[in-house]
């Protein structure tokens, strides 16, 4: 019988992108690694990711408060320099939440445990709040509301406003929809084999689901909690009604969000590529053979 795994080798050099089968390897194993990271440096990366996504989300609220500009091209202007935030998780090098729901594909493997990954979630996410919050002391030191003539401050509020309102199972469909792209963006990048290509790769994504209003839940870690102090402190413009910024309403966003980005990257993302790349076709390395024997049919 003819061995004809090597048509599905990888590469060690070429300037090709790396094949989907070749990037469901990486995520692979990339998850055990994030799953079994010390706690110091997966906490610090964690803060580090929730101030990159938030940067993000500073350029997009720029472009936000621009009123000249007409719907679609505030949206799509916004949505493509918000990829500034992934950019910088992932050729920087940083834990983000949403991301990190690929890990399940190791997790699927029987490679990690189910502790594991949620541990893994729960300091991430916690990183990801303190440094989002971080961001939001400097901006707030910084005086950032208060570009254009305070527009940036009123297209936050509004914003804010837009993503509180509607009832939960809304917010958490908008959740699926945000992670199930932004983990393809994530899954693009690393078909890349440079810094451009990486870019060039969570482009679109990133520009489709934040043109399209969906929710993530890290970038609303910076956009609700400046708008709620931007109302606590009495900023608020007259003519606005901010009522639904409160800090109930907040958590309330978060929850369906986090729910709704694990459901979209672990389930329509992460599971599907493992159940294509690993359960039907074997993957190109082999399972550990624990993993391996977990995995194997019943005879």
């Amino acid at each position: 019988m003819v061995d004809d795994t090597s048509a599905y080798a990888p590469a060690l050099f070429g300037s090709d992108a790396y094949s989907p089968a070749e990037i469901q390897d990486k995520v692979e194993k990339l998850g055990v690694k994030k799953a079994r990271m010390p706690l110091m440096p997966e906490l610090v990366l964690s803060v580090v990711a929730g101030g990159s996504i938030g940067l993000g989300g500073m350029f997009f609220c720029i472009v936000l408060g621009d009123s000249q500009l007409s719907y679609a091209v505030q949206r799509l202007m916004g949505g493509v320099v918000f990829t500034l935030g992934l950019a910088l998780v992932m050729i920087g090098g940083a834990e983000l939440f949403t991301g990190n729901c690929l890990i399940v594909m190791a997790w699927a493997n029987r490679q990690i445990s189910t502790s594991e990954v949620l541990k893994n979630w729960l300091v991430v996410w916690v990183g990801n709040l303190i440094g989002a919050l971080g961001l939001l002391f400097l901006l707030w030191m910084c005086h950032f509301p208060d570009l254009n003539g305070g527009a940036v401050g009123l297209a936050m509020l509004k914003l804010a406003v837009s993503k509180v309102s509607p009832d939960g199972v809304t917010i958490f469909f908008k959740g699926v929809m945000c992670n199930l792209l932004v983990c393809l963006a994530v899954w693009l990048s690393y078909a890349g084999r440079s810094v451009t290509d990486k870019m060039m790769a969570m482009l679109l994504p990133v520009a489709a689901f934040v043109a399209a209003g969906f929710e993530h839940c890290i970038a609303n870690m910076l956009f609700l909690p400046m708008a709620w102090l931007i109302v606590e402190l009495g900023h608020a413009p007259t003519g606005i009604d901010v009522s639904a910024i409160t800090a109930v309403n907040i958590a309330h966003n978060l929850f369906w969000a986090t729910l709704g980005n694990i459901v979209g990257g672990a389930g329509f993302v992460g599971a599907v590529y493992w159940l294509v790349y690993r359960k039907g076709l074997g993957g190109l390395t082999p399972l550990p053979k624990a993993a391996a024997t977990a995995l194997a049919p019943a005879e």
